[in-house]
């Protein structure tokens, strides 16, 4: 069996995840890691029993027996990342957003093409197996003719002033925050299951903390204890703690989104209903082993997640039988799988089943649009 080697750049929360669920895949093998200094690279190389550790990410590119590199670092580093892995050669899996504008999206995507190499981008809510099963329903018109999609993505995260996180600062994390960080999700995958695109967005934006409370030191040096007012340094805040959107689709459906990242007890909630002309369905990230479906006529129903019960489609995204729940994690190793078969390959497919730079481009310029409708306060349509 061939072997893959692969470099992970980013040690935060997703770069490690990364790292747990490539280790599931027994043909891969992940041998580097790279971080912004030698001390941390060094620290979270030996915290995940990595053998080797850059403090420059770009030495780490040049090395010849790394096949694939994961870009995990901060948004505003992903595009530069991305584009210099593959052109030295590299098969890049990236986490979103691709980049923080549609010029660096472009550019990323025509690099991309040109190279020949395999481009995923980490839009891993689209593996949760009852979501291929849902799409694949609507592909065989279970649904009937989708006339609305609605919903919200909510999480609590951020919900104090003194809550402070790098993806805060838009220099950093870009001009949008709920939106593009969790909005772009929903979008990517209502569109995703419905095979319908938005054409035209009206929204509206609130930043509930306008002043957040920065620690004038590393939390973790206060671990255990309770800061002092002076402590803390205050911060202007010029993006949005939450956002409501309306869309209108492309043969005329209509939807509605609220985001939100400060909302109290709503820890990462992904959820959505598709409204068809025979059946309803509505699906939750919180209890994502089951797909409730609705009738006019009939009782209505809970699928459980269950190979048995599955179009075959859906039914390979399935890791363990019915009634063992799969999970956040699960949905890594099932998109990861499918890339890295391109990978072991050495191309891209014609038509890749996974997401792509492409995929990531489309959610840039939805955000970008937006932005402007906030800003204009009116229907925007989005360049398709």
């Amino acid at each position: 069996m061939q072997e893959i080697s692969v470099g992970v750049i980013g040690t935060g929360f997703i770069g490690p995840v990364h790292v747990q669920a490539l280790r599931r895949m027994p043909y891969v093998r992940v041998v580097a890691l790279a971080e912004a200094d030698e001390d941390t690279a060094r620290q979270k190389a030996e915290m995940l029993g990595i053998g080797r550790h850059y403090g420059n990410w770009e030495a780490m590119l040049q090395q010849r027996d790394i096949d694939v590199v994961h870009v995990c670092s901060p948004n505003n580093l992903h595009a530069l990342m991305a584009k210099k892995a593959l052109l030295a050669g590299k098969h890049v899996v990236c986490e979103k957003p691709l980049a923080i504008s549609a010029a660096e999206g472009r550019d990323l995507v025509e690099t991309a093409g040109k190279s020949g190499l395999v481009n995923a981008l980490h839009f891993n809510v689209r593996y949760y197996p009852l979501i291929r099963q849902l799409k694949t329903m609507v592909q065989k018109n279970e649904m009937g003719r989708i006339f609305s999609i609605h919903g919200s993505y909510l999480q609590d995260w951020l919900f104090y002033e003194t809550d402070y996180n790098w993806r805060l600062e838009s220099k950093m994390s870009g001009t949008s925050r709920a939106v593009a960080d969790i909005g772009s999700h929903w979008m990517d995958l209502v569109e995703y299951v419905s095979g319908i695109r938005i054409v035209e967005v009206m929204a509206d934006f609130a930043t509930v903390h306008k002043l957040r409370k920065k620690p004038l030191r590393p939390v973790e040096t206060y671990a255990g204890k309770i800061l002092k007012p002076e402590d803390y340094a205050d911060v202007e805040i010029d993006t949005e703690d939450y956002a409501s959107m309306l869309f209108r689709f492309e043969k005329g459906e209509k939807g509605t989104l609220t985001v939100s990242q400060v909302s109290a007890g709503r820890k990462n909630r992904i959820y959505f209903e598709l409204d068809g002309s025979r059946k309803s369905a509505a699906w939750d990230s919180e209890m994502p082993n089951q797909l409730w479906i609705g009738r006019r006529d009939g009782n209505n129903e809970i699928l459980m997640k269950d190979p048995s019960l599955f179009y075959p489609e859906a039914r390979s995204l399935v890791t363990l039988p019915g009634g063992h729940n799969e999970g956040f994690n699960d949905t890594l190793v099932q998109l990861f799988n499918e890339c890295y078969r391109d990978i072991r390959a050495g191309k891209p497919s014609p038509t890749p089943p996974y997401p792509t730079f492409a995929d990531g481009l489309r959610e840039i310029r939805l955000c970008d649009s937006i932005l402007e409708s906030r800003g204009k306060q009116q229907w925007v349509a989005v360049p398709q």
